[in-house]
């Protein structure tokens, strides 16, 4: 059997949640795999209640969940927030993926 890692969320990324009051609104960060996308698979990410099957994963105060199917797509995934030139966004750097598209929501396995 496979060892699923839980994914990483960075303090910038609760901060950030934190900041638009997730939490005070009930809601969490959804972070899902879909198929589709330009490289095969795409990121989902959303506010979303929290469902009873969810990994949940906590700070700040604030909660980032990922539902059990797309969990094992983001084993030892990190997910933080950046702000670009380009502009702001949560981000996901995902050591599975063995490509990327240039969007940042789209990668291949």
């Amino acid at each position: 059997m496979d060892l699923t890692l839980p994914p990483k969320v960075t303090d910038r990324a609760f901060a950030r949640l934190a900041e638009i009051g997730a939490a005070r609104e009930g809601k969490a960060l959804r972070i899902a795999v879909e198929g589709g996308g330009c490289s095969g698979f795409q990121y989902e990410i959303r506010l979303d209640d929290v469902a009873e099957d969810d990994m949940v994963l906590e700070g700040a105060g604030e909660k980032v969940v990922i539902d059990p199917v797309s969990l094992p797509f983001l084993s030892d995934a990190t997910i933080d927030f950046t702000e670009e030139l380009i502009g702001a966004r949560f981000a996901i750097d995902n050591p599975n993926a063995s490509s990327s598209c240039g969007c940042g929501t789209s990668f291949a396995m």
